[in-house]
């Protein structure tokens, strides 16, 4: 029998995973997740000028943009894309707090492996969550899943092709603003290559073993 878990929990606990592992990969140092990549090159560059913008903070700018051309693909507008940019927000302000607290780890070779490893599952255990739960989620994962629903596509497949799309998105930033890479490792690509995978496999695992159920009446003010 499945047991019940409260889809409320599941977008709160997505958020937690999600600034976990974007900020323990980035102690890591081996290559930022791809979907922080894009905000960060951008932060670094504009950090000259604007020395107050931090990465959380040009993250959800990002997501602003992304939102944008998410209603221009699926060709409309709804309240709960504005929810969205709300959660992207909160997670802003979330992975700043992580970072604080991660600051202080200790950085040996071997350790940042082991931040690496945990990072990468952390964040595809966060979308998977993400993925259960009728709260907008964060402008990624809300792109992926009108993507996916508007043209029929496996919410997972998607995820991979953002993804990559993301990791390119980085790299072509670093190059025209840096002449080289910044934020880009090999743990990037590899992460973009592997993220897809990982979310189905939690998402089936999800799928198996739990029934998620609302536990407060919003679900309406979300679907519109």
């Amino acid at each position: 029998m499945k047991k019940k878990f409260s889809t409320e929990l599941a977008y709160i606990l997505g958020l937690v995973c999600l600034a976990i592992g974007a900020s323990l990969m980035i102690k890591a140092d081996f290559g930022l997740t791809m979907i922080v990549a894009p905000a960060f090159v951008l932060q670094t560059k504009l950090h000259a000028i604007a020395p107050w913008l931090s990465l959380g903070m040009m993250e959800y700018l990002w997501q602003g943009v992304l939102l944008l051309a998410t209603m221009l693909i699926v060709r409309r507008a709804r309240l709960s894309y504005l929810f969205s940019f709300v959660t992207a927000v909160i997670f802003g302000y979330m992975l700043d707090g992580c970072l604080a607290l991660t600051g202080d780890l200790p950085s040996m070779l071997a350790l940042r492996f082991v931040y690496y490893i945990f990072g990468v599952l952390i964040c595809s255990l966060g979308v998977s969550f993400i993925f259960r739960t009728y709260i907008s989620p964060e402008v990624h994962e809300l792109l992926v899943k009108e993507i996916s629903s508007k043209f029929s596509l496996q919410s997972h497949r998607v995820k991979m092709g953002y993804d990559i799309f993301c990791t390119v998105t980085a790299v072509a930033l670093s190059l025209i603003f840096f002449a080289e890479l910044v934020g880009i490792g090999w743990g990037t690509v590899v992460c973009a290559l592997i993220n897809g995978f990982l979310i189905g496999q939690f998402s089936r695992l999800f799928d198996k073993k739990l029934e998620f159920v609302d536990v407060l009446p919003l679900r309406r003010l979300f679907e519109r």
